[in-house]
């Protein structure tokens, strides 16, 4: 199927299998419209490569009832509007119900589908049909080769503007664990694959809300670099302990920079130096 895929350029920046690292990053969710252009204008003052900004206008999947979810898709959508025309930034959120899909498509640049919808037909199909190009994370309870069945979702609307997340997989209860060999399993299967830092940190379950064992995100997220991941997605706060949504995982703003350039590089040296092809 590899034949199938070319790079997809998201306002003027290719995404795919030998092209720069691409990176996806934002807070979790939007807390307000001063939150989102904070962050936003921190990184775009710090970072030397393109990004698109990722942040939720509704967290449709967390523990607790009684937990923040954001700000609702109308306003959320016009908050990344705002975002994407102050900044110039490609802008991306998440979709969690078929009929969101044209909506959020007036508006953002690539489509996210959350793991835990990564198996729900209508809503790919639906996301597949807009065009845009579509980041599905692979469910913590798939294996990677099930993603195939995504992509041929996908594939089936037309759209092989593909992109495909590892972000761990449930290691029995309250634990996840990363497996490699989810990128060179999932790449013929899409564009690009990505690898989601802050999810895979997680330790999910945690009562009202998941914890998170950061001390782990730099290194697994330079092992995916190094395992041929074609993209790094991370969330990131001003104050993470403050944060409504993933405080234990999303990464303080002032650490992103460093971090991007060590993966930017990693990516750099590895393209420069091909790796023996084993698969």
């Amino acid at each position: 199927m590899t034949e199938l895929f070319e790079p997809f350029s998201i306002k003027g920046t290719l995404y795919g299998k030998k092209q720069p690292l691409g990176f996806i990053l934002g807070p979790c969710v939007i807390e307000s419209y001063e939150q989102i252009q904070e962050v936003c204008g921190y990184l775009k003052d710090h970072l030397s490569v393109p990004f698109i900004f990722k942040a939720s206008f509704d967290k449709a999947n967390r523990s607790s009832v009684d937990s923040f979810r954001g700000v609702g898709i109308e306003k959320g959508l016009t908050y990344l509007s705002k975002i994407k025309k102050e900044f110039d930034v490609a802008v991306t959120t998440d979709i969690h119900l078929p009929s969101e899909a044209a909506m959020v498509a007036q508006v953002v640049d690539i489509i996210q589908i959350p793991a835990f919808l990564a198996r729900q037909t209508d809503l790919i199909l639906s996301a597949g049909k807009t065009l845009l190009p579509v980041h599905v994370k692979k469910g913590q309870f798939m294996a990677p080769r099930d993603m195939e069945h995504v992509s041929n979702k996908l594939l089936s609307t037309g759209n092989k503007k593909i992109l495909f997340t590892e972000r761990g997989s449930c290691f029995g209860y309250n634990n996840l664990v990363n497996d490699f060999r989810a990128f060179p399993i999932m790449s013929p299967y899409c564009a690009a694959t990505c690898y989601d830092v802050t999810h895979s940190a997680q330790l999910p379950g945690q009562g009202k809300e998941s914890g998170g064992e950061k001390a782990f995100m730099e290194p697994l997220a330079l092992s995916a670099v190094a395992s041929g991941c074609d993209c790094i997605f991370l969330e990131t706060h001003k104050n993470p302990p403050q944060a409504k949504s993933d405080k234990n995982t999303q990464m303080e703003l002032e650490k992103v920079p460093p971090l991007v350039k060590k993966l930017a590089a990693l990516r750099s040296f590895l393209q420069q130096n091909e790796p023996i092809n084993a698969w």
